[in-house]
């Protein structure tokens, strides 16, 4: 989200634009935080190679990077100071625009790197430079709040069952260790949170010497694209959000509502199709059944991962079978299809997905980051009891031990007790009012954050323009070339983009397998 302050000013210290060098791909060796005591040393950008990315990023090959300064904790001057990863993509036009695009990746904890390929496939760079940073805490920076014994529990988790007390467990004693040894390197925690991660934003363009720029973020990147212009307003031309995590409403318990709209909209489209309709009467029964059934029996197979390999041995349960469809896995045309399968004793589609997560990239997600965040923002105010009962309103028929989890986010609530960061709850849980022009993407097929959270957003946002594209789920614009267009046309004409592109848009059509 899935997604996910104070202003410090710059000082005379920044660096200067033309010091940037063209970077080659070489390996980033920034060294660790520094610790100096002392006042805050004030944000600064420094100039050097781009990291060397687990998978080959061709737009690094000339893009200008470097590490953008600043202190971890702003509310303790004196404290350490972190290092951000920074890249700038020109843009391939010829006479490109005066003002820029930030990005804000989703997560929060994804490597935002590796976003770079669909923000360029996107035509994010064709008439701006695109600038992207990757926020505190994630793979490039220093520290890298990556917990690898995480990755090593979910690589373990597809044999057991979703909700089991054997995967609580190991995943708390995961957590644990990871907690642990960040504590032992000398990590703030309670530093990685929403305000923090907007601040340095802001200090990223005065270090820049930008004046204005325009922000694209989704997911979690909405939340923080949200949240920097409520507490940093300046210097921000036009501001994006696509897939909106609202700051306000994002809570555990919110998740199931997210979920249970996005599966809705894919179920109601698959019965405005004849075909579909006609091939798969009853997706919502059928889904209920399936659910049940799989969380009274579950099944327990060995399964090939998609990309090859061993069999594993690999569980799939009710609570499985949910978080699959919340991957995407399969993805929404073939969702059907696969739950008519599923029904027939043919679980192929679901079980591979499930498979597939025994290959993890170990080391490359920032789990201290999401737990940073989720315990110090989206858990406070509520409990386990509220998680369950927002499950139990959207879902009244399915077990209770599939709704007590949070799609996507297994045992937070005891997470969040080994993590034990200060609740943010009453700071970050406060709506965005502005007049700085905004477009609201949203997709009808986003089992992740629902569409119709975005209409709450776009009443505050007085200059707002909402976009729904029938039939795409969670981060339209690399989906959709239509959401591409009216991105493209409202950077360029922020008060009036053209949306025309959407009125003719429909659902694709779902695989019909025979009877």
């Amino acid at each position: 989200m899935a997604k996910h302050g104070v202003n410090a000013a710059a000082a005379a210290a920044l660096v200067c634009l033309a010091a940037f060098g063209a970077a080659q791909g070489a390996a980033a060796s920034p060294g660790g935080p520094s610790s100096s005591p002392g006042p805050t040393a004030a944000p600064r950008f420094v100039p050097g190679p781009c990291p060397k990315t687990p998978q080959p990023i061709k737009a690094l090959d000339t893009a200008r990077c470097g590490f953008l300064e600043v202190p971890e904790n702003r509310s303790r001057p004196g404290g350490r100071t972190i290092k951000l990863a920074v890249a700038r993509i020109a843009a391939t036009a010829e006479k490109p625009a005066a003002e820029p695009v930030v990005f804000m990746a989703g997560g929060p904890g994804a490597d935002t790197f590796d976003d770079i390929p669909f923000l360029v496939d996107s035509g994010l760079n064709k008439d701006r430079e695109l600038i992207v940073m990757a926020q505190r805490g994630n793979l490039h920076d220093r520290p890298n709040l990556a917990c690898p014994e995480v990755d090593r529990f979910n690589a373990q988790s597809v044999g057991l069952g979703y909700d089991a007390q054997q995967a609580k467990r190991l995943m708390l004693k995961a957590v644990t260790d990871c907690r642990a040894r960040l504590v032992a390197q000398g990590v703030d925690l309670n530093a990685y949170n929403t305000t923090e991660n907007a601040a340095d934003f802001a200090d990223l363009r005065t270090a820049l010497h930008i004046p204005r720029w325009n922000v694209y973020g989704y997911s979690y990147g909405s939340n923080l694209a949200l949240t920097y212009l409520r507490l940093h307003p300046e210097g921000i031309r036009a501001v994006a959000i696509d897939s909106v995590a609202p700051s306000q409403f994002v809570t555990l318990p919110w998740t199931w509502g997210s979920t249970a709209e996005g599966i809705r909209n894919i179920f109601a489209a698959c019965a405005a199709q004849p075909a579909c309709k006609d091939r798969y009467p009853d997706l919502p029964g059928l889904l209920t059944e399936q659910v049940r059934k799989l969380e009274a029996h579950p099944l327990t197979l060995n399964v090939t991962p998609p990309d090859g390999g061993k069999p594993v041995r690999t569980v799939l349960d009710g609570g499985a079978l949910l978080n699959l469809i919340v991957a995407f896995t399969p993805r929404p045309k073939d969702l059907p299809a696969a739950l008519d399968e599923l029904s027939r004793g043919n679980p192929e589609r679901f079980a591979q997905a499930r498979a597939a997560g025994s290959v993890q990239k170990t080391g490359e997600f920032a789990h201290g980051l999401t737990n940073s965040i989720a315990c110090a923002e989206w858990a406070p105010g509520y409990s386990e009891t509220d998680v369950l009962e927002a499950g139990r309103k959207v879902y009244p028929q399915w077990p209770d031990t599939v709704l007590a989890q949070a799609p996507q986010l297994p045992f937070q609530y005891p997470v969040c007790g080994i993590w034990n960061v200060a609740s943010r709850a009453e700071i970050q849980r406060v709506p965005t009012v502005s007049p700085v022009p905004a477009l609201v993407v949203s997709g009808t097929f986003d089992v992740k954050t629902g569409a119709s959270w975005a209409k709450g957003v776009a009443r505050n946002l007085s200059r707002s323009t909402s976009v729904l594209i029938p039939g795409i789920g969670h981060w339209v614009v690399p989906q959709s070339p239509c959401a591409q267009r009216v991105l493209a046309s409202f950077f360029a004409r922020p008060t009036a983009p053209d949306t025309s592109c959407v009125d003719a848009l429909a659902p694709g059509p779902f695989t019909i397998i025979p009877k």
